[in-house]
């Protein structure tokens, strides 16, 4: 039976009311722009007339949290569809623009830039990956998730495929995924706060989540999306205002776009250069000298560690006996104290500072030339042609973890559940593809503008003048950025500068010598993109918890109330937990994000396409696929990614499956998780009719009406 239609004059009067509030947003969302722009151009004229750089980040900082909590205070709700799903009534391009928020983590907006920089044309594999998992949202879910019209992924997974069991292994992985996520997000929040206010990690890592809290607590999705619309607007000026910026200083054009191609041309000159500097050379082979040094430590370990501090003893002994300066001697006791105090950490020391010196030991600070599309030569001899071919096929693999990863994330999937209709959910994603793309066609620009300033600007300055923002961020944390004068020249080389790749995009201001309150613009761009991301993943989590274990599987006659006074409890619990993991530092963002992104794409992909697309996928299949893609990522993370082997304390040697590395672990899972689902799902009874039904409703507009769900069809 299909469910009855909406008349004519009713559907007619629902569109009018959506076109009202859709001209309703524009006049608010055009306003807070002006206004936003007014009130960066006041703090420039207050810096101009002596506003100090703490009191701008001060300002920017508690301004942006304040707004985004009063969003989330003026968008507070109890009503179930409001807070799972904004009251299904977000406007495309609105809702594109929040899931461009959603999506612009601080891994897009700080990291991506930072990668581009460090490894070239390698880089545009996020790019690539990132922008195409979109086109596969468009095609193959999103349209037809909005169909099926409830709340959350582990909710498709359990009616789809029928029962408990499909739904819990959703959750399990739904929160697997999000929670790895979201602990970089708050990574991001607190190294930017602490930028910003000059609070410790630590403290900005809270102060961050009382802005995110608010919303999300008290407003849930409806608060999150139009405090991601806000997000989107502040995030994206600030990206672009310092790129253009650079642009025009560097070649006269405010189009980044349009010219890096010929900065990129004068960097690979540049490169060249730098390559062939005898003083480079230098820095290299202090470098190789020490790598070789700790190896030779490395080999007995005892041995070495005793004849450092015997070697210690000595020196402070001759110090003290020829009465040398007191700064000197102090030096020397604090040398002979940072020793490692036995062979087991000697060793872990020692491991680390030479896969550091190694690093260092090439041209150009370890870094690939930035045009060079992949390592080795495929004209080469056997070894050049064996890393060229590792490399595209690293390359290769992590596109692809990357877009299926994207299609297969639950915050990104669960923002087409806010739209009005199918047709607005296909628009959309649009929508979200043009905005993200203004950041990501920029994103490449910037790493070559910023790359053209270090190069010709910042190597070959005197130690004593190098600009304020390197003492700055070495003193927020040395592991972001720190120089060492190693060859005692007096002059800053290439290889002597360590910068992380987190911090490009939040020091591009400074190294553009650009006012601070451009800096602290970006500051707060960044912010908002780690806040709007947050927001997301942890409604995602929480909403997962209590929708589909609560509401679904503990007490099913809960009453609307409660479940969300569930879901805000469990928000509030999870993101304590997450930001307390997040203050131990445990990762790079990058490496975390794309972590998730191969989870999500191993556990999901398979499962939500197969089961849109293919009728005889059933309970068995796809659970048991989902454990197996899971499985087989998680196992190949946890045996090939150094950090995390450390973490379990796996001690034999790597083996890395076809020379695949460890950020492109769902290249085994995905595939292994369709063959599961198909081969499973064939030696087992096939679905019951219910499941069929479901399939047809979501893929054919003529079964039943958009609002009306599955269980509408009898």
């Amino acid at each position: 039976m299909t469910a009855p239609v909406a008349p004519p004059v009713a559907a007619s009067a629902k569109k009018l009311k959506q076109a009202a509030f859709s001209r309703s947003l524009n006049k608010i969302y055009l306003l807070y722009t002006v206004g936003f722009l007014f009130f960066v151009l006041c703090l420039a004229v207050g810096e101009h007339l002596g506003l100090s750089r703490r009191a701008i980040g001060v300002i920017l900082l508690l301004s942006t949290v304040t707004l985004y909590a009063g969003i989330g205070i003026l968008c507070r709700t109890n009503d179930a569809a409001e807070y799972y799903v904004a009251g299904r009534r977000v406007p495309a391009v609105y809702n594109g623009m929040a899931t461009g928020a959603d999506w612009m983590s601080a891994a897009s907006f700080m990291g991506l830039a930072g990668t581009l920089y460090l490894t070239g044309y390698g880089g545009l594999a996020f790019v690539m990956g990132w922008t195409g998992g979109f086109c596969l949202v468009a095609l193959l879910l999103a349209p037809y998730l909005r169909k099926f019209g409830q709340y959350t992924i582990p909710d498709f997974l359990g009616v789809r495929y029928g029962g408990n069991l499909p739904r819990v292994v959703g959750l399990l992985a739904t929160i697997l995924c999000s929670f790895i996520y979201v602990v970089a997000q708050i990574y991001g929040v607190g190294l930017i706060t602490s930028q910003l206010s000059g609070l410790a990690f630590e403290v900005g890592i809270f102060v961050g989540l009382g802005g995110i809290l608010v919303c999300s607590f008290l407003g849930g999705m409806r608060a999150v999306t139009w405090t991601q619309v806000a997000q989107y607007i502040i995030l994206i000026i600030a990206y672009l205002v310092p790129v253009v910026w650079l642009s025009v200083k560097q070649t006269g054009n405010p189009v980044p776009q349009a010219i890096f191609g010929y900065q990129l041309a004068k960097v690979t000159a540049k490169e060249t250069a730098l390559m062939q500097d005898p003083r480079e050379r230098q820095v290299v082979a202090i470098y190789r000298y020490q790598a070789d040094d700790l190896a030779r430590k490395l080999q007995d370990v005892p041995a070495a560690l005793a004849a450092a501090r015997k070697a210690a003893d000595e020196k402070v002994a001759r110090l003290q006996a020829s009465r040398a300066p007191l700064a000197e001697i102090q030096l020397a006791e604090r040398a002979r104290a940072a020793l490692p105090r036995n062979p087991k950490t000697a060793a872990a020391v020692w491991t680390r500072a030479r896969a550091a010196a190694e690093a260092r030991a090439q041209p150009l600070a370890g870094m690939p030339r930035h045009a060079q599309q992949f390592a080795g030569d495929p004209d080469g001899n056997a070894g050049e042609r064996l890393t060229y071919e590792s490399s595209r096929r690293n390359f290769l693999a992590l596109v692809f973890c990357l877009m299926v990863g994207t299609a297969a994330l639950p915050h990104i999937l669960t923002r087409y559940y806010t739209t009005p209709s199918v047709r607005a959910a296909r628009n959309s994603v649009g929508w979200s593809l043009l905005f993200i793309s203004l950041l990501y066609f920029t994103a490449p620009a910037l790493a070559v503008l910023v790359k053209y300033e270090i190069f010709h600007v910042l190597v070959g300055t005197s130690f004593d003048r190098l600009p304020a923002w390197i003492s700055v961020w070495s003193h927020i944390d040395p592991a972001l950025l720190s120089v060492v004068d190693i060859n005692r020249d007096g002059v800053l080389q290439l290889g002597e500068l360590r910068i992380d790749g987190d911090i490009m995009m939040l020091a591009t201001p400074e190294i553009a010598g650009l006012p601070y309150v451009i800096s602290g613009m970006v500051a707060a761009g960044g912010l908002a993109a780690a806040l709007s991301t947050a927001d997301g993943l942890l409604l995602t989590i929480s909403n997962a918890l209590g929708h589909d274990t609560y509401f679904k599987m503990i007490d099913p006659n809960a009453p609307t109330a409660r479940r969300v006074v569930v879901s805000k409890v469990l928000l509030l619990v999870v993101a304590l937990v997450a930001a307390m993991v997040a203050a131990q530092k445990p990762a790079n963002i990058l490496f975390l994000v794309t972590a998730a992104f191969s989870l999500a794409g191993a556990a999901f992909f398979p499962a939500l396409v197969l089961g849109i697309f293919w009728k005889r996928a059933n309970k068995w299949g796809a659970t048991l696929g989902m454990l197996a893609g899971l499985g087989i990522t998680t196992y190949y993370l946890v045996t090939a990614d150094p950090w995390l082997r450390g973490v379990f304390g796996i001690t034999q040697p790597i083996d890395l499956w076809w020379g695949i590395l460890p950020i492109s672990a769902g290249v085994f899972g995905v595939p292994l998780g369709c063959l599961v689902i198909v081969v499973v799902s064939l030696l087992t009874p096939a679905p019951n009719a219910r499941s069929d039904m479901v399939v047809d409703y979501i893929r054919y507009p003529r079964l039943g009406s958009v609002k009306a769900g599955p269980r509408s069809r009898t």
